[in-house]
């Protein structure tokens, strides 16, 4: 079917894949769809922001359901919509899965969002029901929606511990990274954050997608492959690591 991404808010970015830029934290919600499975990359920072995501995409692709979810890293304004795709299959970096499923993380994970300026109930309703991935991926999953493949890297750690890229193969390869890569703003490195492995997950990234490819970073504009060489290099030089 025709899409009309900008009538609803989001960017095309290539036949049947688009993206958001949700409100407040500037964070990327990715979409794409096959003839018999819809995948959502990220959530959004509540139940409210899920919901909202929910409604659009059943306008986009008249009436589809999300029947995958693959999260970009376990960070509050990434995950905390989850809850709102019943039924969905989620998918996230090994390790998530035990991480989002204590109650520590839910607990961080609350805190976290309420200091960023995320309602306290809001931020305690998402925590509540946090999901975690029932699908792991230690190394690489590719996924079959139906005439057209996608594939799961575990390219981490970096950003955080649990760093899992989107790459949607077509005329333009086109990559979701997450947090592993910033454009509005200077990558942020929280107490999660592994420096000394960042460079290398993004020599992963580059390698997975290649010189012509689209990298869809997890706040701000895509950008292409030099503009994430430079940014390994600067977090290089920044972290003191080769």
């Amino acid at each position: 079917m025709d899409i009309d991404w900008e009538a609803h808010g989001w960017e095309r970015l290539a036949d049947g894949v688009g993206r958001r830029r949700l409100p407040v934290w500037d964070a990327t919600v990715g979409l794409v769809l096959g003839s018999r499975a819809v995948l959502l990359y990220d959530t959004g920072a509540s139940l409210t922001e899920g919901a909202e995501l929910r409604a659009q995409i059943s306008a986009l692709t008249g009436g589809r359901k999300v029947t995958h979810i693959a999260l970009s890293h376990p960070h509050f304004d990434h995950v905390l919509g989850t809850a709102v795709f019943a039924g969905a299959e989620v998918f996230g970096a090994v390790g998530s899965d035990d991480l989002l499923g204590g109650a520590r993380a839910r607990e961080e994970l609350r805190t976290d969002a309420v200091g960023q300026g995320l309602d306290a109930e809001a931020a305690e309703a998402a925590a509540d029901v946090l999901v975690a991935p029932r699908h792991v991926v230690s190394g690489e999953w590719t996924l079959d929606l139906g005439d057209r493949q996608v594939l799961l890297a575990n390219v981490g750690p970096g950003h955080s511990g649990h760093d899992l890229a989107l790459c949607v193969p077509g005329a333009r390869e086109v990559v979701f990274c997450g947090d592993l890569v910033e454009e509005s703003g200077e990558p942020q490195a929280g107490p999660d954050a592994i420096p000394s492995r960042w460079p290398d997950a993004l020599d992963r990234l580059l390698a997975l997608g290649g010189e012509e490819a689209a990298y869809v970073p997890g706040h701000g504009a895509v950008v292409d492959a030099t503009f994430v060489r430079a940014q390994r290099d600067e977090l290089a030089r920044r972290f003191e690591v080769s």
